[in-house]
């Protein structure tokens, strides 16, 4: 018997637009499945990709999802991978794991994420990056 089909992720990895800037939005909020989560690294980690080096802002809003060892594995691989795409990261929803796995992200990768409680926040401060 085949698992049902996975929702569709579009939403969840897409480029957005704040005060003209492009950001590129990766949404893990609420996700509790591994293999949503894994959906969301794999279409992530091909957008970003195909962008020229030290061009994206990324802002991944995290709050409620649940993190198993495979999920934070992808996400250290992911962060790592993207760093030369990267021009500035944000992270918003942070709580309790989420702060342990945001450790070992930063230390994985070498990568400067900086953390907000609001997406407008990271938004706004994304902008200006």
């Amino acid at each position: 018997m085949s698992s049902p089909p996975l929702p569709a992720f579009d939403e969840r990895v897409r480029f957005l637009t704040h005060r003209g800037q492009p950001i590129l939005l990766i949404d893990f909020s609420h996700l509790q499945k591994t293999e949503e989560i894994l959906e969301v690294v794999r279409l992530a980690r091909e957008l970003v990709a195909r962008q020229p080096l030290a061009s994206v802002r990324t802002l991944s809003h995290v709050r409620g999802a649940r993190y198993t060892p495979p999920v934070m594995d992808a996400i250290k691989e992911l962060a790592a991978h993207n760093r030369p795409y990267v021009r500035a990261a944000a992270v918003v929803g942070m709580e309790g794991l989420h702060r342990l796995l945001y450790r070992a992200v930063l230390l994985v990768s070498r990568r400067n994420m900086e953390t907000f409680d609001s997406l407008e926040e990271a938004q706004d401060w994304l902008a200006t990056q």
